[in-house]
């Protein structure tokens, strides 16, 4: 009989022990999950203990919950049965540091290992977990273990959340569980949805990107089955009482009572001999409504699973809603058009935006995810003031990222996010959370699948290695409108966007609109327009040119020239390319720009 396939996880775990390179593991990632093998879905855990280290004599499992227990015993164990349900952690693992000296060809699969060893720094920890990390440690070193033919695997979800003393020793292999892929889903929902067809699995399994197994299964076998149904049988009882009274409720109390009778059935006890014809035609798939659900629910699921640190983004406006930057449109145009067509080596890695506040970084990168088609999320503050959580919130949101493919990651006020990478004060953490982000956004596997856009107005503050070529190839300058010409589209597209009545007219009211907002940020600008169609409102009349003017004497913006000179020639110094400069800039001299940004850095923190 030939060998089942393993998962490439799995695999890679069994040849590591084969090839005694390690006796240690530990598991990591989407380990509670389910996982389809055989044509059963089983959970992670019980997978590795009833199948990939089934051939094991002795298999012991502890979880600080339920205690220890024996998945499997072919031989009797001296003093040893007492190991049964001991919860105690420290017991726990002192008697199962004695089964594995003591005995040969035994498998211990621990869950929950952050619990048991936890990431907290020595002065944190309690003498129990102390005891307990220098246990595990010991037990990958000891060369005992190299003929007694034994493995342990430590499961865990976040590997930041375990000690550093484990997690960096060379003799402890890692193994990470992926989210489930494409091939996966595909197989998963040929089991639950057995009459779909190729094109509607191949789109639930696109819609479930990012999405383990066993919500996948929860979202469409959760009472599917009873409720399509019950809504096939209402559907006919309101066919054969079409016309009576009271035949909604009817239906409604009816449904339910004669779920499990054939419809013939149903006709013979409620209109015996009546003929309705054909049955009516759905106008869509039967699957458009499970399309609908899985969309929302995925969004609802993973916005939960990464602690609400990432926010999905369903952008209302293209680059039509966007006056004005005619370079930069072209540019991020250029990008989008390759996306879409599968060009993916003209596909940057990465996008800086950068440029003063209030200049539409934002609004523009929205309109780009509407552009390009890929799904779009904005990436919240993941920082926290627990040991290892940040690590493990990062962990955690990258394998969704990979897991769904196709995706925007935005990310705003990014020196706030990355800035500090000395890591000064936080135990290395922001040293080590940049290495992460670096090492993901340099994998070219990514390229042209998950594309991030960085948006900041002090690039100054970012670490420098971020912002280099393979990382964030292209940097896209923003800037604030200098000529009235170049105000005038913005305020256009403010005044469409706001679907505001006016009589303004350009270039004729030039003079008393659009150049009396030069230096305005684009914020600024769409303030005025609220402002002037309030006025009017409450004059009961379009926005004129007089109802303008006072808007905009009204409006104070707020100022620090030397603060917004300095973020605008920072946006300059960083600029790919001088196509996507204002012709102000366009010229300039690189160090004549760098003596004067020198000169502006005193004195700006």
């Amino acid at each position: 009989m030939p060998e089942k396939t393993l998962p490439p996880w799995a695999d890679e775990i069994k040849r590591t022990y084969l090839r005694g390179e390690a006796s240690v593991f530990i598991v990591h990632g989407n380990v509670y999950d389910l996982v389809l093998f055989d044509g059963k879905l089983i959970s992670v855990v019980d997978f590795i203990a009833t199948e990939l280290i089934a051939k094991k004599e002795v298999i012991a499992h502890y979880n600080p919950s339920i205690g220890v227990r024996f998945r499997k015993k072919e031989r009797k164990l001296d003093k040893l049965d007492s190991l049964l349900g001991v919860k105690d952690i420290a017991d726990a693992i002192a008697a199962l540091d004695t089964l594995l000296l003591t005995e040969d060809n035994v498998g211990v699969v621990i869950d929950y290992a952050e619990m048991i060893a936890p990431s907290e720094g020595a002065s944190f920890q309690s003498d129990g977990d102390r005891r307990s990390i220098v246990t595990l440690h010991r037990w990958s070193l000891d060369r005992r273990f190299e003929h007694s033919n034994n493995i342990i695997l430590l499961v865990t979800e976040l590997m930041p959340e375990l000690s550093p003393k484990l997690v960096s020793n060379p003799k402890i292999a890692t193994v990470q569980v992926p989210l489930p892929t494409e091939d996966d889903r595909k197989a998963l929902i040929r089991i639950v949805e057995p009459t779909a067809d190729e094109r509607s699995i191949d789109r639930l399994a696109a819609l479930s990107a990012g999405l383990k197994n066993v919500q996948i299964r929860g979202i469409l076998a959760d009472d599917d089955d009873v409720q399509d149904e019950v809504a096939n049988k209402r559907a006919f009882i309101l066919r054969l009482l079409a016309g009576q009274p009271n035949a909604e409720q009817r239906a409604d109390t009816l449904a339910k009572k004669f779920a499990g009778h054939t419809n013939d059935e149903i006709r013979e006890m409620i209109a015996p001999g009546k003929d309705l014809g054909p049955a009516p035609v759905a106008s869509a798939s039967r699957y458009e409504d499970v399309f609908k659900l899985l969309a929302q629910r995925k969004r609802e699921i993973l916005e939960k699973e990464c602690f609400g640190l990432i926010e999905f983004v369903e952008p209302a406006h293209d680059f039509s809603a966007v006056g004005g930057m005619e370079g930069v449109k072209t540019e991020l145009m250029n990008i989008a058009k390759n996306i879409r067509e599968g060009n993916t080596a003209r596909v940057p890695m990465g996008l800086l935006f950068t440029g003063p506040m209030g200049t539409g970084k934002t609004f523009v990168a929205e309109a780009f995810a509407k552009s390009s088609g890929l799904t779009a999320i904005k990436l919240k503050n993941f920082r926290s003031k627990w040991v290892g959580s940040t690590e493990g919130n990062l962990e955690k949101i990258l394998a969704v990222v990979k897991a769904i493919g196709n995706i925007l990651v935005i990310i705003d006020e990014g020196d706030r996010a990355f800035g500090n990478a000395d890591g000064d004060g936080d135990g290395g953490t922001s040293s080590r959370v940049i290495g992460r982000i670096k090492e993901f956004m340099s994998d070219t596997t990514n390229r042209g699948r998950v594309l991030f856009v960085l948006m900041t107005n002090r690039p100054d503050k970012l670490d420098i290695d971020i912002k280099r070529a393979g990382r964030l190839d292209r940097k896209i300058p923003f800037f604030y409108p200098y000529e009235p010409e170049e105000v005038e589209p913005v305020l256009k597209a403010q005044l469409k966007r706001h679907k505001v009545a006016h009589d303004l007219d350009f270039p004729r009211d030039r003079e008393r609109t659009s150049a009396k907002l030069v230096g305005y940020s684009n914020a600024d600008i769409e303030a005025v327009v609220l402002l002037a169609n309030d006025l009017a409102q409450s004059q009961g009349s379009k926005v004129s040119i007089e109802i303008f003017e006072q808007a905009i004497k009204d409006y104070l913006p707020s100022r620090d020239a030397r603060m917004l000179e300095y973020m605008e020639l920072q946006a300059v110094f960083e600029a790919s390319s001088r196509a996507m400069l204002p012709k102000r800039y366009a010229n300039i001299d690189v160090d004549q720009l760098q003596q004067r940004i020198a000169e502006l850095k005193h004195g700006i923190r």
